[in-house]
């Protein structure tokens, strides 16, 4: 399988899943921060506070990176590390760390991709302002891009404004299983409309005030699963349609069509809010590329109401506004998350995001698979990741040859890491760390994975 000539090959990682140094440097506490010391809320009560500290190792990431031939990694800026509480008085510590991060990266001839903010909200803006449940959050959010534009704009050419809103949204404000921990059927709505006003803000401050001296791209990143229907029934047929774009086009559609989904609109009434006219302009286009994270499918039903949503998410009152049903096929082979594997799920996706879209630029921004790794005599034979990346980049080849524009692929992740409300896990990276001595040991897909950059590399 050979790619086209400047398909971009590349890695991805999270701030507070991998850099430590939570109260080092400057840096001001987070929700995640906060959140995780809660008794109950992460395996064992582990947190982020130390993780893979690549804040104090990020020249040996680099090397590693380096060695494994990436020509591109995605990591996200800890806007607490930027701005302590949020707004105002910047921590300069924080712009110089990521000012030697960016430099390192291109000294070693890696694309730096930065994604403004994966989750890691300032918890002074939740304490003191609501957090994403406040409408002026677009305004903060944009204070804040304008600040990384102006300090590694000038090296900076990729840029991602927000991570995965629907998680934020959902797990943050609709189960409660990550920070803030809200609970709420109403809430979700009103929390994905500020983050798609603030997405839109950053995006024109970058546009209007930076873009054409730096001349980067800027856009956003959303996570979508594959919806299959569970029979070739109408109402299965148009059950999976609403679990897409309950899921995808409730993020998507506002920025390439300028409003929500009409399906929304009729099933949720006044509890998903209205954008004015100047919002729905300011939204409209505001992406250069589609960032997609993708890492599994699902088998997707027609609910009557009697059932409940099935699925890794548990039951959200989300379920009930689509009327749908989740399931998976038992002869799906499944990851250590129970996260079934379902390539051609990866490649459907692709394609109905190429027709709803009108053939947009794709950027898969995170796929990858977790396993329960084991060192044995100093090696990581990780065969179950070299097979899910072998089939998942398969499907993406296929996609390809159907006259999907897909420009890039970023494995997710370079580095095991803190995996959020799971604590510590040695099962997502293509290295592998021991938490207690922070070494790093490449696992046979990160050398996998590097053959099959440096072949590309020769189309």
């Amino acid at each position: 399988m050979i790619f086209p000539k400047n398909f971009i090959w590349g890695a991805a990682t999270s701030a507070y899943q991998i850099e430590g140094g939570s109260q080092t440097g400057g840096k001001g506490p987070s929700i995640w921060d906060a959140f995780s010391t809660i008794p109950g809320k992460t395996h064992q009560g582990e947190t982020g506070a130390v993780t893979c500290d690549h804040y104090h190792h990020f020249r040996d990431d680099v090397a590693l990176m380096r060695q494994m031939g990436l020509s591109a990694y995605r990591f996200s800026i800890s806007w607490p590390r930027i701005l302590p509480s949020g707004r105002k008085t910047i921590n300069k510590e924080g712009i110089r760390f990521y000012s030697q991060l960016i430099d390192e990266l291109l000294a070693n001839g890696i694309t730096p991709w930065v994604t403004l903010y994966h989750w890691d909200l300032p918890l002074s803006l939740q304490l003191e302002k609501d957090g994403w449940l406040n409408p002026n959050m677009a305004n903060y959010f944009a204070a804040y891009a304008d600040i990384c534009f102006e300090h590694f704009g000038d090296r900076v050419k990729n840029w991602i404004t927000l991570n995965e809103a629907w998680v934020v949204a959902i797990l943050g404000h609709g189960q409660g299983v990550f920070a803030p921990g809200r609970i709420s059927d109403a809430e979700p709505y009103l929390v994905g409309h500020h983050l798609l006003r603030a997405h839109a803000a950053a995006v024109d401050v970058y546009r209007k005030k930076y873009q054409p001296r730096q001349k980067g791209r800027i856009g956003i990143s959303n996570n979508c699963d594959w919806r299959e229907p569970a029979t070739d029934s109408e109402k299965d047929k148009h059950a999976a349609q609403r679990a897409l774009v309950f899921f995808l086009g409730w993020f998507a559609d506002p920025i390439y069509k300028g409003r929500y989904p009409e399906t929304m609109v009729k099933r949720l009434g006044d509890r998903l809010p209205k954008f004015t006219e100047e919002e729905e302009a300011s939204l409209k286009g505001s992406t250069d590329f589609f960032g997609l994270n993708h890492y599994t499918t699902m088998i997707a039903g027609h609910s009557d109401g009697t059932e409940v949503e099935s699925s890794v998410y548990g039951n959200v009152g989300i379920a009930k506004d689509q009327d749908v049903v989740l399931s998976v096929d038992p002869d799906w082979e499944v990851t250590t998350m129970q996260w079934s594997i379902v390539p051609w799920g990866c490649r459907k996706l692709l394609q109905w995001i190429d027709r709803r879209y009108d053939h947009p630029e794709i950027i898969l921004t995170e796929n990858g698979c977790a396993f329960p790794d084991e060192l044995v005599d100093g090696e990581v034979h990780d065969q179950q990741r070299i097979d899910f990346l072998t089939q998942y980049l398969g499907e993406c080849h296929r996609a390809i040859d159907k006259g999907i524009n897909l420009g890039g692929y970023f494995v997710w992740s370079f580095l095991d890491n803190f995996e959020w409300a799971l604590g510590y896990s040695r099962r997502f990276g293509v290295h592998y760390v021991d938490f207690e001595t922070r070494k790093r040991t490449p696992k046979a897909s990160a050398k996998w994975y590097g053959d099959v950059i440096r072949r590309n590399g020769l189309a």
